[in-house]
């Protein structure tokens, strides 16, 4: 019996990757130990005890992206996460991490214990953190292919998909058109009328927001209906004829199938849910980190199946001057969404499976 130990939280793009993984790891062996290391402001909070997996928390190394006086404190704090890691890490067998602000301490604590470590990129352009725990392992999947450094001979593995995805896919291939039909009206909007889904990331997005609420009189006048995800944190607008606003989706799956066109941000997760049941996008990539939403678009803008934009271009004009347009294309792009992520778990799972024997 092994104990495996997942590092990956603050976002969803960290955490239901490595929720994949874990369930397909405790499919295959039932009688392993799999936690998660995760902090006490993390998504993980809730998301991972939800899923069934027991969660230690670890002290966060926050890093403010601009110089500030902050930065003085990263070591003190780099150290205090490092030894909690040390103490929740005695006694396993492996590590797998996913990125984000939790792993970084859980690789260096897993090489002083000399445990073996495998890692997941699921960002197009590797982060931070990832790119230290590469420093330490071989044993590295990824995503997208990456053109230069350690992850450039990484396995291509593809990224995780929900079950609930999955499974949508799966029974989309019966008939692509019956299920996207379906969809919307279980979402409850009017199978004939154009839908739009927004949504801004997990914590929802103030710019995108703003735009789509501004616009409301666009889409009612040409017909569409609007399904819009504004994050928790932010406040609910008020729903109206045809826009429907939420806080948060549940039916995740179903929103992609439905929506005959998708605005959003182009994180790595969301990017790997709608290759495989969207139709068309306009991703709106997050304009801080190291560029890597704009690169996750990259194969779907490639394929015929989005446009990516600045979020400085994203305006109440643009959705005046282009949503016609926008809906136009959905309905000349493939009506079939994409499978090849559907494997990646067993990809990693059997990386980590190799990795534990060496």
């Amino acid at each position: 019996m092994a104990t495996v130990v997942f590092a990956g939280g603050g976002t969803a793009g960290h955490i239901q990757p490595a929720l994949a993984v874990a369930r397909e790891w405790k499919k295959l062996h039932p009688l392993d130990i799999c936690l998660f290391i995760g902090t006490a402001k993390g998504l993980e909070t809730t998301i991972v005890p939800e899923a069934g997996f027991d969660l230690r928390i670890i002290p966060k190394v926050a890093i403010a992206r601009r110089p500030s006086f902050s930065w003085l404190k990263i070591p003190f704090d780099l150290v205090s996460s490092i030894v909690s890691c040390r103490k929740i890490l005695a006694g396993s067998d492996l590590l797998i991490g996913f990125g984000g602000y939790v792993s970084a301490p859980a690789y260096i604590a897993a090489r002083t214990r000399r445990i073996p470590i495998v890692i997941h990129e699921a960002n197009a352009k590797p982060g931070w953190a990832n790119k230290v725990g590469a420093v330490f392992t071989p044993h590295l999947a990824v995503a997208h292919p990456v053109e230069k450094g350690r992850f450039s001979n990484a396995l291509l593995a593809g990224l995780p998909l929900r079950s609930d995805v999955s499974a949508a896919y799966e029974d989309a291939t019966k008939d692509w058109t019956v299920a996207r039909t379906q969809a919307k009206t279980r979402l409850g909007f009017k199978p004939t009328d154009p839908l739009i889904f927004v949504m801004g990331g997990s914590q929802g997005s103030v710019a995108i927001n703003t735009v789509i609420e501004n616009s409301l009189d666009q889409f009612q006048k040409h017909g569409y209906s609007v399904l819009h995800s504004v994050g928790r944190l932010n406040q609910l607008p008020a729903s109206s004829h045809g826009y429907q606003a939420v806080s948060y989706v549940d039916q995740m799956a179903d929103a992609y199938l439905a929506a005959d066109l998708v605005i959003s941000r182009s994180g790595a997760v969301t990017c790997s849910e709608f290759r495989a049941l969207g139709r068309y996008a306009l991703f709106v990539p997050l304009p801080i980190g190291n560029g890597e939403q704009m690169v996750n678009a990259t194969s779907l803008v490639d394929a015929g199946r989005a446009r990516v934009i600045d979020q400085k271009q994203f305006t109440v004009s643009y959705i005046k001057e282009n949503i016609e347009g926008l809906i136009f294309e959905s309905s000349q792009s493939s009506v079939s969404g994409t499978g090849e992520d559907l494997m990646a778990a067993e990809k990693i799972v059997a990386l980590a499976e190799f990795a534990l024997k060496k």
